[in-house]
């Protein structure tokens, strides 16, 4: 494989992107920059309260996604992002000011934090892009068990799905995308169809 081709894992909450990294870790060799959920300080109490915590949660993930994002670009190696900072700021930030539990003020100061960075970074060579219906979601994250994703709604879940149809169909235009669905199969568990799924992706990053 050439050397710094950069793939990111795109998907909502709970739809295989960790799976999926640790399997093309697995199988390929390649370097997987895994979500940083579990270092977040705030990602408890957002959960229990999303409005008092929305700024600060997404603060630290736009962070540590940057970081990760400049990582990537000196790289020597084929790298995996599970999840990108643009998901973080034109999904999940964009969504939580939707539901008016970022304050436009918040909003404003984020995004002109992120617009700031997007000068610095280089788009991905492939964005896979996982998936599923919210009810899917749902079912996998009660499954998973995380203590701060229990109070995690359906709802929620179908706006994100909406906003990443939307983010989706934007970068298409312009961007290297693979659509992944996996509604009706377990990335764990289906393995003749995950074998065919590894092996298109491990084409498709051979050809870049």
């Amino acid at each position: 494989m050439a050397k710094s081709k950069f793939i990111v894992v795109a998907g909502n909450i709970g739809v295989g992107k960790t799976t999926l990294n640790e399997l093309l870790q697995e199988r390929f060799g390649w370097e997987v920059y895994f979500e940083p959920q579990s270092k977040n300080p705030y990602i408890t109490d957002f959960y229990r309260d999303m409005q008092r915590w929305a700024y600060h949660s997404q603060i630290f993930f736009l962070t540590e996604r940057f970081k990760d994002h400049l990582k990537i670009q000196n790289s020597q190696k084929v790298s995996l992002q599970d999840r990108s900072i643009y998901e973080d700021a034109e999904i999940f930030a964009h969504n939580l000011f939707d539901r008016e539990l970022m304050p436009e003020r918040d909003y404003l100061s984020y995004m002109n934090l992120y617009e700031a960075m997007l000068g610095s970074l280089q788009k991905p060579d492939l964005v896979i892009y996982l998936k599923a219906s919210a009810w899917t979601l749902i079912s996998r994250i009660r499954k998973r068990g995380r203590d701060y994703e229990r109070d995690i709604d359906r709802e929620y879940l179908a706006q994100l799905n909406i906003g990443y149809d939307k983010w989706i169909k934007k970068i298409s235009e312009s961007w290297n995308v693979m659509v992944i669905d996996t509604d009706n199969f377990d990335i764990e568990f289906d393995k003749e169809w995950l074998g065919g799924v590894i092996a298109e992706i491990g084409a498709r990053v051979k050809g870049l």
